[in-house]
């Protein structure tokens, strides 16, 4: 339960240090990419939040990402492909959902919502050791074993499904914040109906 948690909140405070290494992400300047940092600089000023670090991933991939524990360490990430693929009002909707996720704190509560369901994941793993070898010796013509079997196959499952809603809520939360900030969410619908159809050819 301890390394549970130590795992979860060790990826909360690292992994965006971790994610941008794994991408061979680096941080470009405002003279590398001005049109970039141009577009992060307006919609955090309408978030009212810092502006982020802006990183570029040297991959034709179409992607983009925010990370970072809070404001402070916060990072946008964007592909070569996604630059070269999309028009400047589509990309301002795509920052405009990423920095969605920076003001709403979504990082945070992901990191939560993966604590508990491990926690939950962890009480069903229990459950079901004690139900093999404890709780058919002590009662074993109670409901106790078929509970506790229950117990460790649906627990599991509903902590993924719970992790599952909290994460697709927090997407369209960032969805309409995103196009709060640009005052138009056209941009962003455009530009994933292209990614997909990028992702489809590719």
């Amino acid at each position: 339960l301890a390394f549970a948690i130590l795992m979860n909140f060790g990826s909360y405070f690292f992994s965006h240090k971790i994610v941008l290494a794994m991408y061979r992400a680096k941080e470009v300047s405002k003279s590398q990419a001005p049109e970039l940092h141009e577009i992060i600089e307006k919609i955090s000023k309408e978030a009212k939040i810092s502006k982020p670090k802006v990183f570029l991933i040297p991959t034709n991939n179409s992607n983009a990402f925010a990370t970072g524990r809070n404001q402070k360490t916060a990072v946008v990430a964007v592909t070569q492909g996604i630059l070269n693929l999309l028009s400047k009002e589509e990309l301002k909707g795509v920052i405009s959902h990423e920095i969605a996720h920076i003001k709403n704190k979504d990082i945070l509560i992901s990191t939560i919502a993966t604590t508990i369901a491990s926690i939950i994941s962890y009480i069903a793993f229990m459950a079901r050791w004690t139900a093999i070898f404890g709780g058919a010796g002590r009662d074993r013509d109670s409901g106790n074993l078929f509970e506790l079997l229950a117990l460790a196959i649906v627990a599991p499952m509903a902590a993924l499904i719970i992790q599952l809603a909290i994460s697709r809520s927090r997407e369209y939360i960032a969805d309409e914040s995103g196009a709060t900030y640009i005052k138009n969410g056209i941009p962003l619908a455009n530009a994933l109906k292209k990614l997909e159809s990028n992702n489809k050819s590719n």
